[in-house]
Parts: C-alpha cells; structure tokens; sequence
C-alpha cells in the first residue's frame, strides 16, 4: 500500500510500507498450481506458483484468479503494491481481491465487490524477497521493469487462452514508480504491447518534485477532518519544502544527493505528521497500530498455515513487508526519482491512464497526484487542463470528482485513504469496471 523512508526515519518506513503489498508469483514455467483452487474463491478456476525469471535468479510468486464473470473474453488486471517491498496479499485479502481473512485468521469469506467480478487478477509479489518470492534482488525501477516483463510474457505463454485479452498494469501507493516503469517496458519490448490497453495508480508516487510541495498544503487540510498542525508547524513546513524540491530535483541527475535529500524531505514534510499521532494513510484516524496503524497479523496467520502454505506451493515464510527491499531502493536512490516522464509515449500511443486517489490520504495525497497530472506535458495537456471537473459517477450518489480528456483520467475519490478499495469498495469496483470498459 504505501511507500516505505530511509534508515534515519525507520518507524516512518515500515507505515509506508504497508501499502504496498505485492500478489505472489513463482515457479513460471516451472509450477503452476491448480490445488489453490479451494481457497478464497472457490468458484472461480485460479494458479499459484513461482514464475523463474530469465533475468536472473530470481523467482516471484503470483496468485491469479479468474474472472466470476466471462472468463474467456473478459480483461487481465495485474495488480502490484508498493512499499518498496510490501506483498501484495495485503491488497489482496484486505482491499480489492476475491476474499477477506476472518479476524483470528483461521478462514476467509467473499469478497463481493472483488476486482475479479470481471476480469481475471494477478497478484505478484515483487521485487525478488517481497512476500513468498526469493531470488537476486533489484535496486531499481529499471530491474523491475526488466523482471516484471519477463513475468508476464511468460504467464500469458503459460496461460495461452488469454493471449489476446486485454491487459491492465494497475497498483497503489510506490507502484506509483512501478507502474509506469512495467507499463513502458511492455510498450518498448513489444510482445506483449497490442495487449496492454490501460495502466491504473490508485494514491501512488508518480513525480516526487511536484507531490512533495503539497504536503505542506495537505497537513492543513480540512475536508472531513481537522487541520493536523496548527499555524506554527505549517510555517516550518512551508520554509522547508524548497529545500525539499531543490534536493528532489537535483537526485534526478545525481544519485549521489538523492538520499540525503530524501532525509531532509522526510524530516521536515512527513515527520511533523507523524509526531500528531494520526493516521497518515487516513487522516480522519489516530495510528491504531503503530508503526504501520492497520493491523494485518490475521493475514500472517492465514498464510502461516501449513494446508494453506500447501495449496499455494510457496517457500520460506511470508511478511507484509521487506524493510531490507525497502532500504535497497533507498539507497539506490531510485525512491524519490520522478517516473511521469515515461507516460506521455504511452498517452500518445493511445493507452488509457487512470491516475486516482482518496482524499483523506497524507502520505501520496490527492493534491500532489492532481497537480502533477495538471503538469504532465503531452499533447493533451491543454485540453485536460481545460477538461471541467465532474461529479462521478454521472446521475448516481456522488462518490468522487472527474477530470478526463482523451486517454487521460484524474479521480478524486470522496472519503476514502490511502487504500481506496478498502475504504470505498463498491466505488472502486465501479471505477475500476468503467475504466476497463472505457466508460470512465
């Protein structure tokens, strides 16, 4: 779900990572596993396994469910959180999957408005020691890019009758860098390109530069919360937030500034909220469980039984987050690299991008993802600016606000975190339906 921070700002890093659970992928065209079958969703067929990458030694483990729908024309949604390092079971059981896990995690129920009710899901746990999967390990949205391509070409290959579905590259919070970095790497490698037809964020960190100026603006929000600081700290923030975006700026072109610059953002623009003892996933809700405020050891449980563990054929044990994979792209310098820069080659092909966000978020909030969908330069971006703002859904209870023009879609969703499909499940099955229909 959430991106994770630096060695200097440890309790700060594992909130962050909570968003970003990976679903498992591992054993490609070595394991396939049809035994999942009796867990979570039943009625629906669905494989687990590890797909064994060509880029190196590296094995991630997916989870895919088909379709409750029309499994045999219906779209492919592949799902990864962020964190960096975060599982994606965590989406998977706790947002938009086919089944929750009861509160002492010993079963699981249906989920009814499962992001499957039509199209088939793809969970994958990645980068290599995210969750069930294992194996050399990536720095770098580049690796990511590179495995993550060869995951997919090798799962429709395995699973041939969907080799001509569409597919949608979808995620939250630091998938907001993994997204667009696998999007274009399946534009630019070719195989799978006349598949992919759309790419979804859901509170993501897309363009750093631009996001972190608005923290400053945020923390005083106050639509259905109060204000988190008072005039004092929001004037220390405001002061801060130049340095801040020098800092940003200049890691772009030399990795060297990146970490310290992520320091100083972290100290100044993140921290401040922290210390109020809210939720910077919810801004209307205390932290109930530190460091992280969501509690997901039900999830662990659940995972941890050996007849469920059997099923999936998974190795080793599984964690919500890996603060080792977290801390690799720290100092990689690849967390506050901007990634927008790769969308407009796949605006002007034609894909359809959703960019979305729940507006009681802090951590990847509503107005940093609006503003850099505003300043994204493309050759639409005169008409999206000027694209009025609408009630969504059109003629229903209004449960977000929508700006669109061309290919290119922002969604303000009403009273919902960090985690829109947990917050707001029913909007974002129909966000989510309308978007692959392209009826948004």
């Amino acid at each position: 779900m959430y991106k994770t921070q630096s060695k200097f700002t440890a309790s700060i890093k594992a909130m962050r990572s909570l968003a970003a659970l990976l679903c498992l992928a591992h054993g490609a065209a070595a394991f396939n596993k049809p035994q999942a079958a009796g867990l979570c969703d039943p009625g629906v067929k669905q494989s687990s396994g590890y797909i064994d990458l060509s880029t190196g030694a590296k094995h991630l483990f997916y989870w895919a469910f088909e379709s409750r729908n029309d499994p045999a024309t219906d779209p492919v949604i592949l799902w990864m959180t962020g964190g960096p390092g975060c599982s994606s079971a965590v989406a998977l059981f706790g947002e938009n999957g086919p089944c929750k896990v009861n509160a002492d995690g010993t079963a699981t129920k249906l989920n009814p408005y499962s992001w499957n009710r039509n199209a088939t899901l793809i969970y994958v746990d990645q980068p290599a020691g995210t969750g069930f999967s294992y194996g050399a390990k990536d720095s770098t949205e580049a690796g990511v890019a590179r495995d993550m391509v060869d995951f997919l070409v090798q799962w429709f290959r395995i699973h041939g009758k969907f080799s001509n579905h569409d597919l949608y590259v979808t995620g939250e919070s630091y998938a907001g860098h993994y997204v667009p970095a696998v999007s274009s790497g399946l534009f630019r490698n070719g195989t799978l390109r006349k598949n992919l037809k759309g790419l979804a964020i859901g509170n993501g960190l897309t363009d750093p530069e631009i996001q972190f100026a608005y923290y400053k603006d945020m923390i005083i929000s106050t639509n259905g919360h109060k204000a988190a600081v008072g005039k004092a700290e929001h004037a220390v923030m405001a002061a801060a937030t130049p340095a801040c975006i020098a800092g940003i700026r200049a890691c772009q072109n030399t990795t060297a500034t990146c970490l310290p610059a992520l320091e100083l953002c972290e100290m100044s623009l993140e921290i401040p909220y922290t210390l109020t003892g809210m939720n910077p996933y919810d801004m209307r809700a205390k932290c109930a469980v530190p460091p992280l405020c969501y509690d997901f050891s039900n999830v662990k449980k659940y995972l941890q039984r050996d007849d469920v563990r059997a099923a999936l054929g998974v190795k080793g044990r599984w964690a919500d987050c890996s603060k080792s994979v977290t801390i690799r792209f720290e100092l990689s310098g690849d967390y506050i690299k901007n990634y927008q820069q790769l969308l407009p080659e796949l605006l002007g092909a034609g894909v359809r991008i959703l960019i979305y966000a729940g507006d009681q978020d802090y951590i990847c909030n509503w107005l940093g993802n609006q503003a850099w969908t505003l300043a994204l330069p493309w050759p639409g971006q005169g008409a999206f600016r000027a694209a009025a703002v609408a009630d969504w859904p059109a003629g229903a209870k209004k449960a977000g606000e929508l700006r669109t023009s061309g290919p290119l879609s922002f969604l303000r969703v009403l009273d919902a975190g960090h985690m829109v499909p947990m917050d707001q499940p029913a909007a974002a099955l129909r966000m989510i339906n309308a978007f692959t229909a392209d009826a948004l």
